[in-house]
């Protein structure tokens, strides 16, 4: 099985009258085999789990991108941040599960061996990428299948891939998503990774209806855009953005997603806000502000399933990896916290 355990209290520094959420929060014990994990999925659906966390500690998609490496630490920094928050009343922490990370140290120690300049090695990086694709399904369909919603952290944005095909698998219909991103992710299938998700996904019948939010005309090129607009795809460029009041931007496509009557995934890539590290680091990026609440917004929808943040890169911060590791544990944390804080709203 390919999932490592989370050791949450690992995270935490104990202090005298308080109580973190790493020292509360619901962890999977180390899965022997696939039958055990079904079991173990189960058992926290009885015990009261709705929300199961997911980490891939990879940078594989963003390099077979032709991108730089660094998603790779992001989960490691958003349990830093998440696990020392406080466990108080205004966070549901008996509803999360704490799943564990994807193995894929192999794959990503034969990625890192790997020249993304050479082109017989990028198309390594490529493969490498699908065979993370198939780990990614395999810890996600039967979460899917339970019940769960699912926060995945941690990686390129090649895992949408895998999370909109278990999801899609799980319900037995195609699904939608909305994708904060200066990117479509929509680019030609010349081999996976992080920069064409939703294409694979679109041309595999997985994905049926998708929006991005925040789409920067100038980094995507003529040919993905041409193809967003073929599969009758829709976006809101970031210079739209700049002139709209994100309060009515916000209700507009809450009530498109709302509309499409379909299974939900939300996408948030770091790189569309301010200054985040990032493989693609942006420094005329959004405010947090607004992906907290689109998410928030989004997650209290009846048929959103999951939320995704993607491409988080500590190490590429410009003051270096610790105060990469401070800004990607503040910002995921809050993301996943805008999650649960829409997920509580949601009518029943």
């Amino acid at each position: 099985m390919f999932l490592t355990p989370i050791d949450s209290a690992a995270w935490v520094t104990p202090r005298s009258g308080e109580v973190r959420l790493g020292q509360t929060v619901n962890c999977l014990p180390e899965i022997a085999d696939v039958h055990a994990y079904h079991q173990a999925i189960q058992q926290a659906w009885e015990n009261g789990q709705r929300i199961a966390i997911v980490g891939v500690p990879e940078s594989i998609g963003p390099r077979a991108n032709l991108g730089r490496g660094g998603a790779e630490h992001a989960f490691s920094a958003a349990l830093k941040g998440l696990l020392a928050l406080q466990s108080n009343p205004m966070i549901a922490d008996h509803e999360l599960l704490m799943v564990g990370q994807v193995q894929c140290d192999d794959l990503q120690q034969q990625g890192d061996a790997l020249r993304n300049t050479d082109s017989g090695e990028l198309a390594l990086l490529r493969e490498l990428c699908e065979r993370l694709d198939q780990r990614v399904s395999q810890v996600l369909l039967p979460l899917f299948e339970g019940g769960f919603d699912v926060i995945l952290i941690g990686g390129g944005h090649n895992n949408a891939y895998p999370l909109l095909t278990a999801l899609q698998q799980a319900s037995g219909e195609p699904v939608g998503a909305v994708n904060l991103d200066p990117h479509a992710d929509f680019r030609a299938r010349e081999g996976r990774h992080s920069g064409n998700g939703f294409s694979y996904a679109y041309m595999d019948g997985a994905l049926a209806h998708y929006h991005v939010v925040g789409l920067h005309e100038g980094k995507n090129n003529a040919e993905s855009l041409k193809q967003l607009v073929d599969a009758e795809f829709t976006y809101r460029s970031v210079h739209e953005l700049y002139c709209t009041d994100w309060t009515l931007e916000l209700e507009a496509t809450a009530a498109k997603a709302e509309a499409w009557h379909v299974p939900l995934g939300v996408e948030i890539d770091v790189d569309a806000l301010h200054g985040v590290p990032a493989s693609a680091i942006n420094f005329n990026g959004l405010p947090v502000a607004n992906a907290y609440s689109l998410v928030e917004k989004l997650a209290s929808l009846p048929r959103t399933r999951y939320l995704h943040l993607a491409e988080a890169a500590p190490s590429l911060h410009p003051a270096g990896r610790e105060a990469g590791d401070m800004a990607c544990a503040q910002l995921l944390s809050e993301l996943v916290l805008a999650y649960l804080h829409g997920f509580q709203r949601r009518a029943p």
